[in-house]
């Protein structure tokens, strides 16, 4: 029989047919949960919300999102970013246009005053990741990290055959 850790910290043995043991979406869910949340105590301090921390991380050092990629990207339902970036825009931290190709689509970009304001929250959101994958080592980090994105990739595929993304939900 498989052993486990307890939120106490003790050793006993795993019951086999506890489903949730092995279930991925659990542990992933756990793992995100406890990360952001550990992470949202910065993120306030900073005077953020979480949504809008999402939104900003997502345009930090990229060339500007269309609405759609950016709800994909951030999580959220496009309606609801919609507002998230009025609000951000009102505030200067994001600009908006229309895209090259398509008059239809709306580019996001993170403006000079919302790069400043978020660059030392992407430090410590580096440097809190650092201390989450410490006990991992380098290279098991890494490992986990890309097994994650190819989990993420494979599935970003599936989509084309039918299921939804995010922020579609």
């Amino acid at each position: 029989m498989a052993k486990r850790i307890t939120n106490r910290g003790v050793t006993k043995e795993a019951d086999p047919s506890r489903f949730l043991d092995e279930y991925l979406p659990y542990w992933l869910s756990q793992a995100s949960y406890w990360i952001s949340s550990e992470f949202q105590r910065e993120v306030s301090r900073a005077g953020f919300t979480f949504a809008e921390w999402r939104a900003l991380a997502c345009l930090y050092g990229s060339g500007g999102e269309t609405i759609g990629a950016l709800s994909r990207l951030a999580l959220m339902k496009q309606p609801t970013l919609s507002k998230l970036v009025q609000r951000l825009e009102t505030n200067g931290l994001v600009g908006r246009s229309a895209t090259e190709g398509d008059r239809r689509q709306t580019l996001v970009v993170i403006t000079p005053k919302g790069t400043a304001r978020v660059a030392n929250l992407v430090e410590r959101a580096r440097a809190h990741q650092d201390e989450v994958l410490r006990p991992f080592g380098v290279a098991n980090a890494r490992k986990l990290l890309m097994a994650l994105q190819d989990l993420v990739h494979q599935h970003e595929r599936g989509r084309l055959l039918g299921s939804q993304a995010p922020g579609d939900l």
